[in-house]
């Protein structure tokens, strides 16, 4: 959410430009929205960093923009990464300034007459004005722009180029944050997988070798296969079709484990099967639902997983008829789960659907002791940034059993629920 912010901040910044540069009748100069064309085809390489790609793709649109003699960008070092203009020959006369930019993170003003120059009469620079690019506090390069005339203008127009490449900067950083976050996240998600299933699945396995050779090697097959998708070592996010098959197979180890003590109800909408999730949102919560709903409760229990189309929505749910417990117990628990470490699969995927998605895609979970619990998903269609990396191939209703439906169905009724 705070890379949304800055990036409002940006669009702000813009909006605030243009109308600034308004003609009388109250429209915009042509030359301004050249600008902010330019500004635009200049962003993109610079929310991939201050790399020298980047660099050379800014300032080639930057000279023009602002019609002066030349733009050069460096980094935190003073390392030229991009000249695009004349007078590059007087890169090296301003290496004094470019450091201490550098060092003060104040901006470097240098009139050409205190420059040496060979071509002091036919020399097309003037001035230039040095900006630090400061994000957090630290300088990560320097602006650098040659101007034919010495005048505020053109140190008024460095201060804000700056500022148009610090905010591409910092939303480059903080879309690494947030994809070191999400790596984090994974991370953790991948831990709480338990290690009493992979232990008591290998038991079960082994325990049909004799009886059941054939049973034994599908089971095996699908534990391989749940084992290759969880602890997979690249993408975000995946399809709500390979979700659901992983969980299937995740139900299918169980199911031998608790034989008759463990129902399983699927029901899934095809035309959401394609819709793109988070990677690993769904199997800790059919986990929490089998190792703290069903497993507790004398005689077992169903867990049922719906997946319903809901307009610009896929509306999926995960629900257990077992032990349950109290409502504000739960969110106690989830509130304080980096500490205790209570139910923080549940607590990290929430936190990932508010992280990727907004707030208003908070879990919803109802429960209550004795009633089960029931968690309810929201995940939109479409969402800009999202993108699923597809590992492997699905058909709706396919190899895995997934029983597939166009009509929704109401679940069926565990006693009384607390929201």
């Amino acid at each position: 959410m705070l890379v949304g912010a800055v990036a409002v901040c940006a669009v702000t910044a813009l909006f605030y430009f243009l109308l600034r540069n308004r003609k009388g009748d109250g429209s915009v100069p042509d030359a301004v929205l050249d600008a902010v064309q330019r500004l635009s085809k200049a962003a993109p390489q610079l929310r991939d960093g201050l790399t020298e790609r980047a660099a050379d793709e800014a300032t080639k649109h930057l000279v023009e923009m602002l019609k002066c003699v030349a733009i050069g960008i460096t980094d935190a070092s003073g390392r030229l990464l991009s000249w695009d203009g004349e007078a590059n020959e007087h890169y090296e006369g301003l290496t004094g300034a470019i450091d201490a930019a550098v060092r003060k993170s104040h901006r470097e003003h240098i009139n050409h007459t205190d420059l040496q120059c060979d071509h002091r009469g036919r020399c097309p620079m003037r001035t230039a004005v040095i900006v630090p690019l400061i994000i957090d506090g630290d300088v990560e390069g320097t602006l650098i722009v040659v101007g034919g005339v010495n005048s505020k203008r053109l140190i008024r127009a460095a201060d804000e180029v700056a500022q148009f490449i610090t905010i591409q900067l910092e939303l480059a950083k903080l879309d690494e944050s947030k994809q070191q976050l999400a790596r984090a996240e994974l991370r953790m998600l991948r831990a709480q997988i338990s290690p009493h299933f992979l232990y008591n699945a290998l038991n079960a396995i082994s325990s049909l070798i004799r009886t059941d050779p054939e049973q034994a090697r599908e089971l095996l097959q699908e534990f391989a296969d749940f084992t290759r998708y969880s602890f997979r070592s690249t993408g975000n996010f995946t399809t709500l079709a390979d979700e659901l098959r992983n969980i299937d197979r995740y139900l299918t180890i169980q199911s031998q484990r608790y034989q008759e003590r463990l129902n399983v109800r699927i029901k899934i909408a095809p035309e959401v099967l394609p819709v793109v999730v988070p990677f690993l949102v769904l199997q800790p919560l059919v986990e929490n639902a089998v190792q703290h709903g069903i497993s507790p409760k004398p005689g077992g229990g169903t867990v049922t997983v719906i997946a319903q189309d809901n307009g610009n929505e896929a509306l999926i749910s995960v629900e257990d008829d077992g032990v349950g417990m109290d409502a504000d117990r739960l969110f106690a628990d989830l509130r304080n789960a980096h500490k205790t470490g209570a139910h923080v699969g549940l607590g990290n995927i929430n936190q990932r659907m508010r992280s990727v998605f907004g707030d208003e895609y908070a879990l919803m979970v109802e429960t209550a002791p004795g009633a089960g619990m029931k968690v309810i998903l929201r995940v939109p269609k479409f969402f800009p940034g999202v993108r699923a990396d597809l590992q492997e191939d699905y058909s709706a209703g396919g190899e895995d059993g997934a029983g597939t439906s166009d009509e929704s169905t109401a679940l069926p009724g565990v006693g009384p629920r607390v929201r």
